[in-house]
């Protein structure tokens, strides 16, 4: 893309993975969208890409920073939050406990209400407000969140691992077609996966 050689034009869908994509380091996702906001190709192939209406993204982790530093020219996120350094000042990979709220994410569609055992993998994910409004705002459009042991919010580490207000883990875009997310769902798609499970899994 950097280069012109691929146009997004020819994709409906893109996802931005995490796993330390683009670099081993702090601050990598920041860094990914900043090579696309500082670079006029990308950015206008990035622009268009997500202002067409048949277009869909998902960011998970070092990508749910990247997209979310791309949220002003993302349609719809312009409360999405930043992501920052977990409150615990350590890196937390482990399980969590997450819940699928109502949201118009379509990556989420037919799962509201469920509550899933799912892996974090991050230091830096904290999601951060630039005020108490833009987070309001956001209310319906909370694609995840961190809960406690009794299936409310996780308002406190450890169930929270990060310290994200409300226990805020992924959000959407109005529509749906743009979501992010801190955990790492596709690290858990096995039974054999898990510590523990219910005999009839």
């Amino acid at each position: 893309i950097l280069s012109g050689r691929i146009q997004l034009k020819d994709f409906k869908g893109l996802a931005a993975c995490g796993g330390f994509s683009y670099g081993d380091v702090l601050g990598a996702g920041e860094g990914w969208a900043k090579s696309i906001l500082f670079n006029p190709l990308a950015r206008e192939e990035f622009s268009a890409f997500f202002a067409r209406s048949d277009s869909f993204a998902l960011g998970v982790c070092n990508g749910c920073q990247m997209l979310s530093n791309l949220a002003e020219i993302i349609p719809g996120a312009e409360n999405w939050p930043r992501f920052r350094r977990n409150l615990s000042e350590q890196f937390e990979a482990r399980f969590t406990q997450i819940e699928i709220p109502a949201s118009p994410s379509l990556f989420m569609a037919g799962m509201a209400g469920s509550q899933l055992p799912v892996v974090v993998s991050h230091g830096e994910g904290r999601a951060v407000f630039a005020s108490t409004q833009q987070q309001a705002a956001l209310a319906r459009q909370i694609a995840l969140r961190y809960i406690d042991a009794q299936g409310k919010p996780a308002l406190q580490y450890p169930a929270n691992p990060n310290g994200s207000p409300a226990g805020i883990a992924g959000v959407t875009t109005a529509d749906g077609r743009f979501t992010i997310m801190m955990p790492h769902p596709e690290r858990v798609f096995r039974t054999v996966q898990n510590s523990w499970h219910p005999d009839t899994w």
